[in-house]
């Protein structure tokens, strides 16, 4: 059994500064990070990059609601959004304060380690496979709505309440545990498909979709 498996993922919070840097760095390096919300938590095994500049999917390229949270929010800030009327989708907003570039984090699929009977009932599925394979079914099973939209997610946040909400790195095992880290086309967008910006952990069967297909 696998360190992941095991569930000795570390917990040493991620502060502001892993969100002031560019987006697909982020989305990158988030691929093995515990991801923890009101007692529910997982690795984060797949993610996908939208960059402000050039990027047609980006919601700040055709949303000026979008516009203005980035303006308004710092980097870390959750951006949850209601996708085709039907799921909550949970974004983090990131800002590189090197170059400027501004853009979110879709999560996209979490492998589950504590909290699954809360998920198992929100999702109404049984199989840990179904809980959080696709960022509609993560916001379900972790409870994340509309009205968490613009929470906070950064360590260095200041007072949050009693319930932890946000990511946690991964302990070094973990990361070694991992197979790597593969990228690949974004996937359940009509524009700019060909940027290989969703990321996945190598061999994990808990992605939404495998890279390739």
């Amino acid at each position: 059994m696998s360190p992941i498996e095991q569930g000795t993922i570390g917990n040493q919070p991620l502060a502001r500064e892993f969100f002031l840097r560019d987006p697909v760095t982020c989305a990158r390096e988030l691929i093995g990070a515990e991801f923890h919300w009101d007692g529910c938590s997982g690795v984060v095994v797949e993610t996908e990059a939208y960059s402000e500049i050039d990027d047609e999917a980006c919601h700040t390229f055709f949303r000026p609601g979008a516009r203005q949270f980035v303006e308004r929010h710092e980097a870390g800030a959750a951006y949850v959004y209601f996708n085709y009327g039907m799921y909550w989708l949970t974004n983090v907003l990131t800002k590189d304060a090197r170059t400027g570039e501004r853009g979110f984090v879709l999560l996209r699929a979490l492998q589950p380690l504590s909290g699954l009977d809360q998920m198992r009932h929100r999702r109404g599925r049984e199989r840990d496979r179904d809980l959080c394979s696709g960022p509609g079914k993560l916001s379900m099973a972790l409870g994340i709505t509309g009205e968490h939209h613009g929470w906070d997610l950064a360590a260095d946040a200041g007072s949050r309440g009693q319930a932890l909400r946000g990511f946690a790195a991964a302990a070094v095992n973990a990361k070694e545990a991992l197979l790597g880290v593969v990228a690949d086309v974004r996937i359940g967008i009509s524009r700019a498909q060909d940027l290989p910006w969703r990321f996945l952990a190598a061999g994990s069967p808990w992605v939404s979709k495998p890279p390739g297909q």
